[in-house]
């Protein structure tokens, strides 16, 4: 179960932001200061309190991809996987279409890049104003470089490992990362079925953050929906990427709600 951390310094943070008070982010708390028209000063979540939803483009209309944007507007991200068709099997977007999609929403893009070389590519995705930027660590020959770059460009770093990866061999890099991801299918493809072998890597990330009192987020990918969501978040997660469950939905921000309630009382933050 997630331990809740900061908690006091949390309460006092959403008291300000009901009384419209002024905020002066913590130690730890992040401030997202990117847009597609520059920088925004917006309070994007509250550690230790915020359940994210960050749902995936990869199962929207690519034909439509700002009326799918403007369809989940109570998105915390809008969640993008740019793959090379190197890395992994599959081939989709890149920064071109990144970078139309930034002028075309106000909702933070999450851009996790499945490709090779990402020591190379990913400062791009930073520089054109994505808020956060997540690399695999299989495929960066230089993360804490890698790592710092993004950061030093105004996004949030993340870095990724698939199901079979241990999280213990990078305990170390923690304090060089905004966000933590770890796959819960074999990356490549959407649609794929959560892959419950990853609950206790989840658990066991859970105990690393919290015991370095890290403001790292923990996000989960694939396979992520009604049916699996809980499971999840009771094990520590707080960002979850949702492709179809959201996108597939009759009413896509409805199904945002759902999630997000649903982990919110799975994880003891509702």
């Amino acid at each position: 179960m997630h331990h809740h951390r900061k908690s006091g310094q949390s309460v006092i943070y959403i008291v300000k932001l009901l009384l419209c008070d002024e905020i002066t982010p913590g130690p730890g708390t992040r401030v997202d200061t990117r847009s597609s028209n520059g920088p925004v000063g917006r309070l994007t979540t509250l550690p230790g309190v915020a359940i994210q939803i960050s749902p995936s483009i990869l199962s929207a209309d690519f034909a439509r991809l700002a009326d799918e944007a403007a369809a989940v507007p109570n998105a915390d991200w809008l969640h993008v996987d740019v793959m090379d068709g190197h890395f992994v099997p599959n081939l989709t977007l890149g920064l071109p279409i990144v970078e139309s999609l930034l002028k075309a929403t106000d909702t933070p893009v999450d851009c996790h890049l499945m490709i090779e070389d990402p020591d190379r590519w990913a400062p791009a995705y930073a520089e054109a104003g994505a808020g956060s930027v997540t690399v695999h660590a299989k495929a960066a020959n230089a993360p804490v470089r890698t790592l710092r770059e993004i950061r030093r460009l105004g996004a949030r770093a993340g870095l990724a490992l698939n199901p079979a990866e241990p999280v213990e061999p990078y305990a170390d890099l923690v304090g060089e990362m905004d966000m933590l991801l770890l796959m819960t299918v074999e990356p490549g493809f959407g649609g794929q079925r959560f892959l419950d072998l990853v609950l206790p890597k989840i658990r066991r990330a859970r105990a690393i953050l919290d015991s370095r009192e890290a403001s790292v987020w923990l996000q989960v990918d694939g396979g992520v929906g009604t049916e699996t969501i809980e499971r999840a978040a009771e094990a520590g997660a707080d960002v979850f990427v949702a492709g179809s469950a959201v996108y597939g939905a009759q009413d896509p921000a409805k199904a945002i709600e759902v999630l997000r309630s649903q982990a919110a009382e799975a994880s003891g933050r509702a």
